[in-house]
């Protein structure tokens, strides 16, 4: 098939980058010239596993292409994808500004062609929001198009979530656990069904609307199940019990499963604060109050303010001590700090006096924070009265903890992440604090 993608952030690029490597002729098209003259060079602007060798390998077999050109993206292609971001407003609500503007402009385009030629001519294309939008979306969108003269006949918007996880993106889109496509006629969904035939996967067929809130209830119900487990490790601190050997109980029962289940300093990123928010923010404008997503949202917040308490007590106050910081992504495999707790913890720390060293393996500079970045995680611990581990990457659960405790001026390890054995360190010789364990 001959695909178009608005948008080449994670969704965009990701989406894709895999379906050309399922071998359909993909378009991506964003307005930002200058991100687009480094896709043509094959220049990633952003860190993801696996992304680059299939953007590669795609332009390399002329089935992906790059342009900054709207038109260029929608008149050829049977199915065009909205992938543009919906960030938060200030009161919670997800701007969706771009997504309206995208519509327009799909408008404006088929108008034009369909002004220049007979109606015959105007290809069906299948409109399909991939960003995160909230329910009613699609239905913005089809007026958008009706009211620009648009056949009905001419055209279908699908909502079409993505499930995709910062650092597994491309494996998540390859092997998904289900995709859902939310369409009001058979015809578009059988032509989204063809598209993604590759995958054997599982295909939902819902409603727009249903499709729209499922991708907002699954990030909900995942942040959720994070806040629950750092409220359990509260209150494992409080009784004296191991927030680690409670979540393997509990995650042998299969009514609740493994996943999502450590405790830490609370979750970040694009999704999952946002999406919480914005599904707040929908029920209470449609008069319902939900205690539940309200108190996952505020266990969040609360979580990393917890964690700079547990720094200043261990330290006897963060004033004029010098700690390292190992960790700023929100997530390993990952360079995305949006939301990260990190920034929050260490914007806290610096607040209350502390000199911070950070060292991330991919994150190599973050704008409008005051703190030294460090060659890798030795250097970084180098004569620091603390080290805290705020994100578990592979390579921190590989070091040499005897030249660790050796480089520190004080042997303190402030674990946000419970990345460490507490025995194990107590036996180092390292006074070691974690996150509900005793």
């Amino acid at each position: 098939m001959k695909i178009g993608v608005i948008g080449t952030g994670y969704v965009g690029l990701v989406t894709g980058a895999c379906l050309a490597d399922l071998g359909h002729v993909v378009v991506c098209m964003d307005k930002d010239t200058r991100r687009v003259k480094l896709l043509k060079k094959g220049e990633i602007p952003f860190y993801e596993p696996g992304l680059s060798e299939t953007v590669k390998r795609s332009v390399k077999g002329q089935r992906l292409f790059f342009t900054s050109k709207l038109e260029e993206v929608i008149l050829d292609a049977e199915v065009i994808f909205i992938a543009v971001g919906t960030p938060p407003k200030a009161n919670g609500e997800a701007d969706v500004s771009a997504v309206i503007d995208v519509a327009e402009g799909i408008a404006k385009v088929l108008k034009k062609n369909h002004s220049k030629s007979s109606k015959s001519e105007l290809g069906y294309k299948v409109i399909v929001n991939k960003s995160t939008v909230p329910v009613g979306m699609g239905d913005i969108v089809t007026d958008i198009l009706k009211k620009r003269g648009i056949p009905e006949k001419k055209f279908a918007v699908v909502s079409n979530p993505e499930f995709l996880k910062e650092g597994s993106a491309v494996s998540d889109f390859m092997h998904p656990d289900r995709i859902v496509v939310g369409a009001s006629n058979n015809r578009a969904f059988n032509l989204l069904s063809e598209l993604y035939r590759p995958l054997n996967a599982h295909i939902i067929f819902t409603s727009i609307k249903s499709a729209e809130l499922i991708k907002y209830a699954s990030n909900a119900f995942l942040a959720t199940r994070i806040s629950f487990m750092n409220e359990i490790a509260n209150i494992c601190e409080k009784v004296g019990s191991d927030v680690v050997e409670v979540a393997e109980g509990m995650g042998l029962d299969k009514r609740i499963g493994k996943a999502f289940l450590n405790a830490g300093i609370g979750y970040g990123g694009s999704c999952f604060p946002k999406d919480v928010v914005a599904l707040l923010h929908l029920a209470q404008s449609h008069g319902y109050d939900s205690r539940i997503l309200e108190a996952a949202n505020q266990a969040n917040e609360e979580q990393w303010k917890i964690f700079v308490e547990k720094v200043e007590a261990t330290l006897g106050g963060a004033d004029g001590k010098r700690i390292a910081v190992l960790g700023l992504s929100f997530k390993p495999e990952t360079d995305d700090t949006r939301e990260a707790p990190s920034i929050k913890i260490i914007k806290r720390l610096i607040d209350l006096g502390a000199e911070i060293t950070a060292y991330d393996p991919v994150v190599k500079k973050v704008v409008g924070l005051k703190l030294r970045m460090a060659a890798n995680p030795y250097d970084a611990v180098k004569g620091k009265q603390a080290v805290i581990m705020v994100t578990e990457w592979n390579e921190f659960k590989q070091l040499d903890l005897e030249r660790v405790k050796s480089l520190l001026k004080e042997p303190v390890v402030i674990d946000g992440r419970n990345i460490y054995s507490p025995v194990k360190m107590r036996n180092l010789g390292f006074t070691y604090v974690s996150v509900g364990r005793s």
